[in-house]
């Protein structure tokens, strides 16, 4: 048995997050408007049992498996959104769960700067892998439990506004995500990616949120 963290399917990867993706993996690279499930069990060692589970029986592609001694992640995709659908009842079928095992997002932290310092600025890009952050634009900084969330917040908010895709990290004990543009896109960014979080159902998801 294992403990489902994240299940989160994701229609359409956006062109930001497919090309961050594939920057960050070791795996099979996924291509931009393919749609992407992300797994996230416990213990991590688990997710080798996953993957072998949805490789065999279905057509998708591994982008990236993270084993972690907690945490185990997977990402799978293909063109076909049937078949990534299909790798997921598979896998559920096989632990004799459903989608509403997973745990529900929570937002732990979220924090817009505006017109950021160019000094600041200098200290996120030289960690991001994504777009770089410029002199004055605002930035949004969302940390979600479990972290595996945070790609469909980055999806989501790439999908809604013309924002700038600087850092996700969608494996381990929390997800990061940090963004960048206009004042007015982030707020537009934020709004999207209460949304879409509130809209993920599962088991209640315990610990305090701070929203700022």
């Amino acid at each position: 048995m294992i403990d489902l963290r994240t299940y989160s399917f994701i229609d359409s990867l956006q062109p930001q997050l497919a090309s961050f993706i594939a920057t960050v993996s070791k795996g099979f690279l996924p291509l931009e408007r393919q749609a992407s499930l992300i797994v996230e069990v416990a213990p991590g060692m688990s997710i080798n049992v996953v993957t072998d589970i949805v490789l065999k029986s279905t057509d998708v592609i591994p982008g990236m498996q993270i084993v972690e001694r907690a945490y185990g992640m997977l990402e799978i995709h293909s063109s076909d959104q049937g078949m990534v659908r299909e790798a997921g009842r598979r896998m559920l079928e096989y632990f004799e769960l459903d989608e509403q095992a997973r745990l529900q997002p929570r937002i732990v932290s979220n924090q817009i700067i505006t017109g950021v310092d160019n000094h600041q600025t200098q200290l996120i890009n030289r960690m991001r892998h994504g777009n770089v952050i410029l002199e004055g634009q605002a930035m949004l900084v969302l940390e979600v439990h479990p972290a595996g969330y945070a790609a469909i917040a980055a999806n989501e908010a790439e999908k809604t506004a013309p924002i700038d895709l600087l850092e996700v990290i969608m494996f381990g004990a929390f997800g990061r995500l940090w963004l960048g543009g206009g004042e007015s896109e982030i707020e537009e960014a934020w709004k999207a990616i209460q949304a879409v979080l509130g809209e993920t159902k599962g088991r209640p998801n315990a610990g305090k949120s701070l929203i700022l």
